[in-house]
């Protein structure tokens, strides 16, 4: 089924109001979101355009619609832990998405290669609408497998560029997410050395892949 984005766009940081900002890895692969509801446990999940019931019907169908992401389902939340910790912490919630990044090794420009261990990354989590802010979402699932944590502290040209230089060691590059006025605002920024490797990759085409 198709829904509207699941999960927003990240702009680059041109026009970003961030004061103080905390950087997370930014992974390279395909956005995934699965969806809970706390008293029935996980009812359905999907790339960022669309969406499929948590079942076996809803894989088969899944698995059509995206055959290079097949099995992704059988990755999920295997030990039930997750899902235990919401209807605990998050218990009066009517709906709870949870976002993430699948990739694996060798993954590059969102394509993936047969054979690599994949794995998800859990990059935000949404209550009912509203996304947790990145210091409440840290703290309240610290516990699981988040998106690294590279930098806490003054949003600055000097971040800019040490992220462009690759002090980081982050693959790709980082977003960065902070609130200003009681509102999440996230950009990305991406490394030289992830420029350089799309320029290798996809020659005037690289732009398609950038920020």
């Amino acid at each position: 089924m198709r829904v509207p984005l699941a999960y927003q766009k990240i702009p680059g940081t041109l026009n970003c109001p961030l004061k103080k900002c905390i950087a997370f890895e930014k992974y390279d692969g395909t956005n995934l979101h699965w969806v809970a509801q706390p008293e029935w446990g996980w009812v359905d999940y999907g790339t960022r355009r669309d969406r499929f019931p948590f079942n076996n019907g809803g894989d088969q169908k899944f698995e059509k619609a995206h055959p290079e992401l097949a099995g992704v389902a059988n990755l999920w939340d295997s030990d039930g832990k997750l899902e235990s910790y919401l209807r605990s912490a998050y218990r009066s919630a009517k709906e709870i998405v949870v976002f993430t990044e699948y990739f694996g090794p060798n993954s590059f420009a969102g394509m993936h290669q047969p054979g690599d261990k994949m794995d998800l990354v859990i990059l935000d989590v949404q209550i009912d609408g509203s996304l947790l802010p990145p210091e409440e979402f840290i703290r309240a699932f610290q516990g699981f497998n988040i998106a690294r944590v590279v930098f806490k502290g003054k949003y600055s040209g000097q971040l800019f560029i040490d992220v462009r230089e690759g002090k980081y060691g982050v693959r790709e590059g980082v977003v960065v997410k902070g609130v200003v006025d009681g509102k999440i605002h996230m950009a990305k920024i991406k490394t030289n050395a992830y420029l350089e490797r799309l320029k290798d990759s996809f020659g005037d085409s690289w732009k398609e892949y950038w920020e």
